[in-house]
């Protein structure tokens, strides 16, 4: 069995790039991606600001040398672009040579193809195609077929910590010998369904989100896809392959304290960081960086924060949000904030929190508000907090 697990590939795909090249250059340059409503059609367009995928779904679909007339939701589209990604990323050029696993987080599925058609599926058949596109499970079996995976295909539906969720199932079946690598990571599109049920909830920023700020007023949705290629230690050692950073810590906890809210003592995020902290054998002063969950919103930021200053003291490692450059991609945003942490680690760079102006009362830190260059990143900690208390929390390490 592999005590160690190694990442060995990343790919991208969010509102600051279609790749992970883009991503950097839009992180290093304070490029944000939460603009005006451009693909969605909803009557929402010019009123609340998203972080969209800057690519329609015919030029998504020519990207990937898909045929147009199959049923591909947007959700599937950008996953396939982040996962061939990462598959390239990790050199694999047989990826059936070895036990190889999809793990995919996704919660909304292929609700925009319902939306678009479900009153015609009343009465006619002229759309019957997209019928089993809804399910979630459809997409990551169409991830799985176009980059050829068959040993082991499942789908994670935690909220927004399912693609974190991805990533501490495919370790565990590594170290327990199941399987040689997994690609894991999560994927979300915007959707009718999605925004308008935010909205609901009243917890949405009619401008760039500001999270950690004493003055926040809320999230901005977002849109993406990120996957990492994960390979057991026996596997790394024989292809001799160049290693991006290990994953050595997760957790995983559920406070079941509410739908859609956090314990305002934020009890859930502090067991899972410390589960996390406790399974990588590093001591608090060694992380170097905590990517936030970082919301926004008044509950999450005030939650998480209490939970870092209990775990960490008053004195945190350097912290800051990315939802403020990608939006909150929901399901994906445990892949899309792990391969940015990776990104940090590679750069030895930390990534400002974006908009931030004013220190939160209730909390003694703030968050880091420009780009550090050239400083000590050897380890990330980074939070995915998702609906119903379900939170989890993964350490990626400089690979020594």
């Amino acid at each position: 069995m592999s005590k160690r697990v190694f990442v060995t590939g990343i790919g991208i795909i969010s509102g600051i790039g279609n790749n992970v090249e883009e991503t950097l250059i839009s992180l290093k340059h304070k490029k944000a991606g939460i603009e005006d409503i451009q693909y969605l059609d909803t009557i929402h367009k010019g009123t609340i600001p998203v972080s969209e995928v800057k690519l329609s779904e015919n030029e998504l679909i020519e990207m990937s040398g898909l045929d147009k007339d199959e049923p591909f939701t947007r959700s599937t589209l950008i996953g396939i672009v982040a996962a061939a990604e990462a598959v390239k990323s990790a050199q694999i050029t047989n990826i059936k040579e070895k036990r190889t696993g999809l793990i995919s987080g996704i919660t909304v599925g292929g609700m925009d193809k319902s939306e678009l058609y479900y009153r015609d599926l009343l009465e006619t058949t002229n759309h019957i195609k997209y019928i089993e596109t809804h399910d979630c499970g459809d997409s990551t079996e169409r991830i799985a077929d176009y980059i050829g995976v068959k040993d082991f295909v499942s789908t994670t539906s935690t909220a927004c910590s399912s693609a974190a969720n991805s990533m501490i199932l495919g370790s565990r079946m590594i170290k327990n010998g199941m399987l040689d690598r997994v690609i894991a990571g999560g994927i979300e599109s915007l959707t009718k369904y999605h925004l308008n049920g935010f909205n609901t909830l009243m917890i949405l920023d009619r401008e760039p989100c500001k999270p950690f700020d004493e003055n926040r007023r809320g999230l901005n949705l977002g849109e993406g896809a990120a996957f990492l290629v994960l390979e057991s230690e026996e596997l790394v050692k024989e292809s001799g392959k160049k290693v991006l950073a290990e994953l050595t810590g997760y957790g995983n906890s559920c406070e079941a304290f509410h739908q859609t809210a956090s314990t305002p003592e934020g009890k859930g995020a502090y067991s899972a960081m410390k589960e996390a902290m406790d399974r990588s054998g590093l001591k608090i002063e060694q992380i170097d960086y905590i990517n936030a969950h970082g919301t926004g919103t008044d509950n999450n930021d005030l939650s998480e924060g209490r939970a870092i200053e209990k775990l960490f003291g008053i004195n945190p490692p350097k912290v800051s949000s990315t939802k403020s450059y990608t939006g909150h991609t929901t399901s994906a945003a445990g892949g899309v904030e792990a391969v940015i942490s990776i990104l940090s680690i590679q750069n030895n760079m930390i990534f400002p929190n974006l908009n931030f102006k004013d220190q939160m009362k209730d909390l003694n830190f703030k968050p880091v508000t420009e780009l550090l260059e050239n400083v000590k990143v050897d380890h990330v900690l980074s939070n995915s907090f998702g609906f119903g208390g379900n939170n989890s929390a993964l350490i990626f390490s400089k690979y020594k």
